[in-house]
């Protein structure tokens, strides 16, 4: 996480694409050393979101180009342990986007939102809205710790 943190805002926007994939790396680390050496609050803030945003919408992309096979084969699941997942996606439907910056769950929430085909458009507003909620409470704490 260092080397992120000495890119700064770069490295920021990187950790947190590569976090809302994946990758298990934690934005929220980068994000708080960032302001912890008095980085701009509110650009760390919209980086991180950014970065997280466009990295959910490459994960639901994904999703959305996805096969049954490539599930089984890659992510080791049955088809109906996947099924049994996305009949809890669907009961939420584009809501479920909002908490698709969760750590573990938030990847395949963003997957089977794709997979599902679910509406692109809503889908995308409720991802970008979570994830700039996130953001700014963890940001907004780490401001007034340091």
């Amino acid at each position: 996480m260092e080397t992120f943190i000495k890119l700064g805002y770069l490295g920021l926007f990187l950790v947190s694409f590569l976090a809302s994939t994946i990758v298990p790396l934690s934005s929220d680390v980068v994000l708080t050393g960032l302001i912890a050496i008095k980085g701009d609050v509110w650009t760390c803030i919209f980086v991180a979101t950014a970065g997280n945003f466009l990295g959910g919408l490459t994960t639901y992309g994904l999703g959305y180009l996805g096969k049954w096979e490539w599930l089984e084969k890659y992510f080791k699941k049955s088809k109906q342990q996947v099924e049994q997942f996305q009949q809890k996606v669907k009961k939420f439907g584009v809501f479920a986007a909002l908490v698709s910056w969760l750590p573990f769950v938030g990847d395949l929430i963003s997957l089977s939102l794709g997979f599902l085909r679910i509406k692109p458009a809503p889908v995308f507003v409720m991802m970008l809205i979570g994830r700039f909620l996130r953001f700014l409470v963890v940001g907004l704490i780490a401001a007034k710790i340091f």
